[in-house]
Order: structure tokens, then C-alpha cells, then sequence
């Protein structure tokens, strides 16, 4: 195993989980991610855990439920490392066990190349620039989006509150992305208007060749345009029911070492981008509990407030 992963896996353990010697560690995988999967298991033993390795079968789409057996899993250790394909951070398994005190972290996509890159970042200071850029957006209740591709849409974040995924996650029930870097809440639906074109990466999709155009209307993608990306987005939506047209999210990526590669767990963390999600709010205070929660990266987004202030220019971080 490379010495760049191995120390990836306990920066993510150690650093960011606060694996401590003793705790009961769990790391879900399957057979895609299984390579990161093994590391943090040996990682978490030379580290003095109890650890324990569950290969499960890949989910078909983001948001989907794990198997009882892995659920119950999930629910019995101290730290939780979900190192699979498809995210199960919007899932009810892993809201259960946070809500009982397991410190977790979600990696969906992760790949070995990918985790000794970005893991390799200063994630006191990610989370000093995520800090700042959260004390910006305090008292906005209108976002305004534009981009040069073509991108003009306000976003309603009244009564919502900016969180910060940092990735330091030491406390009890703590949660969040591995690689981390960004802020992000969600959305009121009334008002959350306009066009967004999404020209990065979508989840379960990758790297976008094609831009996506995505028309909203009070908070439901009303109108879908593209290349095949576009009929790809069409299909894993109708395949889930109209909820899953909702907008879920808005996040800020603030980690100077991701990019987009088309692992949206990167894509989205990378600074310089927002993305949107469609899908499972619940995570964010919502109520739109749907088995599915897909994330789309916007390149070079200019984002300023109702209070006049510009917390994106052309893709530059003012903070």
C-alpha cells in the first residue's frame, strides 16, 4: 500500500475523526472503493481502534438505503467511515447513528488517488476560510447567482442558516464530507427562482461534456436542457417521483486542493465553485425525504447578496 495513502487514512481518522486507541471504528465500502476501504481499516488499527470492514454491494443511486445488517453496523461504534460509491450521507442509517453520538464521515467516489491528494490539505485552515466566508453570509436572505455560461438564478436562503463542513469532526454525533471545504445550508422554495447551468460535474454522472441547463421555479427544476448528461439527470430524477425535482442544497466550496475531477465529493469541495443539489433536504432542516440527493458544480460562479455583498467574483473568493 502507498505511504501516501496510508497516511491519507489516518490524517482522516486521527486529524478529522479524532480516532482515539480503543474505539470501536466501522468502515462501510464495496467492491468500487474497496482499495481506500482496506486502508482506513489498517489505518484504524495501527492507530490501536477496533476495527471493523463491511463490504456491502453498491447502491444503484445516491440516497439509497444500506443494507439492514450494515445499518445496525453503522449504529454500534464510535467512528463511522462510509468509503462507498454512491453517497449514504442522506440516508436514515446514517442520520441514526449520529443522532446516537457516532462521529462520521461520508467519502461517496472516493478514490485512492483522490484521498492522498485532497487529505493532504490544512484543514485548520479550511476551516478558518470556511469560518470566514459563513461570517459574510450572515444576515442574506437573496442570493444572486450568475456565471458566463449562463447561469442567472436567485436562490431564497431566508431563515436558513449557513453550515460549515470543515472537516474537523471530533465531537459526538459530528458529520460531514471527507475531503471537506465548503458552507452550505438549504433553500427556501418560494422565491428560489431563475436558471442555473450546471458546467462542472453532476453526481452519479461526472465530468460534464455537455453543460446541463436546469430552469426553477419556486424551488422545482421545471425545465431540463442538454446533451445526454441532461437525459441522464431526466432519468435518475423520473425514476425517483416529482420530490426529487426539489432543490436541496446550496454549497460553497472552499478546499484549495480539490478540482473537479467528476467525483462530485471533490468536485463540490473545490474552491472557486458552488453547486446545487436536487433531492433529500432533510440533512439541511428539510422535509423532502426522498432515496435521492445529486449534486451539481458550477464553474465560475459570481454570488452576492441582498446586502450587497459579493462573496464570488468570477469565480474568486472574496473573504
Amino acid at each position: 500500500m502507498d505511504d501516501t495513502l496510508k497516511k491519507a487514512a489516518h490524517v482522516t481518522l486521527v486529524d478529522c475523526l479524532g480516532l482515539k486507541k480503543g474505539d470501536a471504528a466501522v468502515v462501510v465500502t464495496d467492491p468500487p472503493t474497496s482499495e481506500v476501504g482496506e486502508a482506513l481499516f489498517y489505518a484504524a488499527g495501527n492507530a490501536g481502534a477496533e476495527p471493523l470492514l463491511a463490504m456491502m454491494p453498491t447502491r444503484k443511486i445516491s440516497g439509497e438505503e444500506p443494507p439492514e445488517a450494515v445499518t445496525e453496523l453503522m449504529k454500534s461504534c464510535n467512528v463511522l467511515v462510509l468509503a462507498t460509491k454512491r453517497s449514504l450521507s442522506h440516508t436514515d442509517s446514517r442520520r441514526a447513528a449520529t443522532r446516537g453520538g457516532v462521529r462520521a464521515a461520508s467519502m461517496p467516489g472516493i478514490t485512492a488517488e483522490i484521498m492522498a491528494r485532497t487529505m493532504s490539505a490544512d484543514y485548520r485552515e479550511i476551516a478558518a476560510r470556511t469560518d470566514r466566508l459563513i461570517r459574510r453570509l450572515e444576515g442574506a436572505e437573496q442570493l444572486y447567482v450568475t456565471t458566463p455560461a449562463g447561469t442567472d438564478i436567485t436562490l431564497n436562503v431566508c431563515g436558513k442558516e449557513f453550515d460549515g463542513d470543515t472537516g474537523i469532526l471530533t465531537e459526538p454525533g459530528s458529520f460531514g464530507n471527507l475531503p471537506a471545504g465548503e458552507a452550505c445550508t438549504g433553500l427556501t422554495l418560494e422565491g428560489t427562482t431563475g436558471t442555473a447551468v450546471f458546467d462542472g460535474s453532476f453526481a452519479d454522472i461526472g465530468v460534464l461534456k455537455n453543460a446541463v441547463e436546469v430552469k426553477f421555479e419556486n424551488g422545482f427544476a421545471v425545465k431540463i436542457e442538454g446533451g445526454a448528461e441532461a437525459a441522464m439527470l431526466e432519468s435518475a430524477l423520473d425514476g425517483t417521483g416529482p420530490a426529487a425535482r426539489q432543490i436541496a442544497e446550496i454549497g460553497i466550496g472552499t478546499n484549495d486542493k480539490a478540482r473537479v475531477t467528476g467525483v462530485v465529493l471533490e468536485d463540490e469541495k473545490a474552491m472557486g465553485t458552488i453547486h446545487l443539489a436536487l433531492g433529500n433536504d432533510v440533512g439541511f432542516g428539510g422535509s423532502n425525504d426522498v432515496p435521492l440527493h445529486l449534486d451539481g458544480v458550477i464553474r465560475t460562479p459570481t454570488v452576492k447578496t441582498d446586502t450587497d455583498v459579493t462573496i464570488l467574483d468570477n469565480g474568486e473568493l472574496v473573504i
